[in-house]
């Protein structure tokens, strides 16, 4: 089998398309246009090909029997940067992505969404069949291209996965999304600043997340559809909390006029026979560690926003 994964150098990626290589035989294609840099090694079945997904070539399906695509402008910051790149990459891109897969005779589309499609929630249980009210550019960008995916879905199996707030570690970590953050914050620092801090947010372990994405390339079975991967709703001051009691460090709380607050229940995913197997401690213990042992040498491509900024006033973007 042959696996084509867009965006393989990114925070997830970087992580799935080694994972990939060891628990499978499968041949994989990454294209990345590795603005945060090229995070993957060589491997006698990985092509790495350095793109601009709004360019895609046809000649890149060429034998492609599935694909992932987690390319894309990640968060509201980042996309709020040039909202015409945001929708050009995410929304534009991926009719091209549809396109040349039905056209290549793709079997299985599998696309990175996100959890914060449905806006502000106040279920307790926000699952799948709820009403998606997007409040910002990111938010409607990945909620139109979850609509121009599904309209395939009678070409090939379409997935999307609506993942929470990612946690862990991985070639190309990120130190902008809230558990990371904030438990670096705590070790280099020794102090964890929230802003507001009653928003609670679900989330993921990077390891379950490429997991879930294992998952649904193993178990062609499972139908087209959309679905929830997220385990723990936490509000962002328990996360500092439980960091604070792990490693000591104080918290300060600074007004806040963020209002993004939402949970997801992801029994859907569960009654695929998906198991989560690591947590929010399980990451921050990692985070932890790592600086214990002096292994997280910050890098300016952990930090998304200030990372494209630079790319933009370059003209690299």
């Amino acid at each position: 089998m042959k696996i084509l994964i867009t965006g393989g150098s990114g925070y997830v990626g970087s992580l799935l398309i080694p994972t990939i290589l060891d628990k499978t035989e499968w041949e994989v294609v990454t294209y990345d246009a590795q603005w945060f840099g090229q995070n993957l090694s060589e491997h006698p079945r990985l092509k790495i090909i350095k793109g601009d997904i709004r360019n895609i070539d046809e000649g890149v399906f060429k034998e492609i029997d599935k694909v992932i695509h987690l390319a894309n402008i990640a968060n509201d910051p980042a996309v709020e940067l040039d909202p015409t790149l945001s929708w050009e990459v995410n929304v534009l891109a991926s009719y091209r992505m549809a396109e040349l897969s039905a056209k290549a005779g793709v079997k299985d589309f599998i696309f990175a969404s996100s959890g914060s499609v449905y806006g502000i929630k106040d279920d307790e249980k926000v699952t799948e069949d709820l009403e998606l009210v997007p409040i910002s550019v990111y938010n409607k960008t990945k909620m139109i291209a979850e609509r121009v995916f599904y309209s395939y879905r009678d070409t090939f199996r379409v997935i999307s996965i609506r993942p929470a707030t990612v946690c862990g570690l991985s070639e190309r970590l990120r130190l902008d999304v809230s558990v990371n953050m904030l438990t670096h914050q705590a070790m280099k620092n020794g102090v964890i600043t929230v802003f507001g801090g009653d928003q609670v947010r679900p989330n993921i372990h990077i390891k379950d997340l490429v997991s879930v994405y294992l998952h649904f390339l193993e178990n062609s079975s499972i139908p087209s559809g959309f679905y929830n991967a997220g385990f723990e709703n936490l509000s962002i001051k328990s996360i500092a909390q439980i960091i604070a009691e792990l490693t000591g460090s104080k918290i300060t709380i600074t007004p806040s006029n963020d209002p993004r607050s939402y949970r997801q229940d992801s029994t859907k995913l569960i009654n695929t026979g998906f198991k989560p197997a690591f947590g929010v401690k399980d990451a921050i213990n990692e985070i932890v560690a790592q600086h214990q042992r002096g292994e997280l040498i910050e890098k300016e491509t952990f930090y998304t926003v200030k990372t494209m900024k630079k790319l933009i006033l370059r003209g690299l973007i």
